[in-house]
């Protein structure tokens, strides 16, 4: 059995555009601007999923998702105290955390999640998929799509600054017992 995933990416959002940890804004006018001019766009899914942040459940309804599930699994690495502030700013405050976040998966210092727990928790979304087929559609987070691409290319944890995920594109999986094929990312 063969389960076809795309995993979509948010429209743009000010904190997006603002390199903001996630503060579960909504949308910027382009952004639903440019997701309701996709709609459409997508093949149809037997079932559609997003992350539970306001920007992609806005996301999936733009594209006339409106019956995606939000589901906790494909929810944004957890930023702890360094929620809806910028890169820039806790940089001049925690410098040698924010190196050690970029430089360890494991690391926490924000007291929240590590990139390699996000990492975990995506490819035990992704192995529930085994049971499926058909068409799957997911409006997730970026680093939620970065995640997924670690696992499928089976690539080091550190790979994960090397992804680079644009807002409103399209990421194609397909797979079968547990092995997964990327198709790269395609603009709405």
């Amino acid at each position: 059995m063969t389960v076809r995933l795309t995993l979509v990416s948010p429209a743009t959002s000010e904190a997006l555009r603002e390199f903001r940890f996630d503060d579960d804004s909504p949308l910027d006018p382009a952004g639903t601007a440019r997701a309701e001019a996709a709609a459409g766009t997508l093949a149809p899914a037997a079932a559609t999923y997003t992350s539970p942040s306001l920007r992609c459940r806005r996301t999936a309804q733009a594209l006339g998702l409106t019956a995606a599930e939000p589901l906790a699994a494909l929810a944004a690495c957890n930023m702890g105290r360094w929620r809806g502030q910028t890169l820039e700013a806790v940089a001049g405050t925690e410098k040698e955390a924010v190196a050690l976040w970029l430089s360890d998966p494991t690391a926490a210092p924000h007291d929240g999640e590590s990139l390699q727990d996000v990492r975990n928790r995506v490819a035990a979304w992704l192995d529930t998929l085994d049971s499926r087929t058909g068409h799957i559609i997911a409006v997730a987070e970026p680093d939620v799509i970065r995640a997924a691409l670690i696992h499928t290319l089976s690539a080091p944890d550190q790979a994960f600054w090397r992804l680079d995920v644009r807002p409103l594109t399209a990421t194609e999986l397909s797979g079968r017992d547990r092995r997964w094929n990327l198709r790269s990312g395609h603009t709405l």
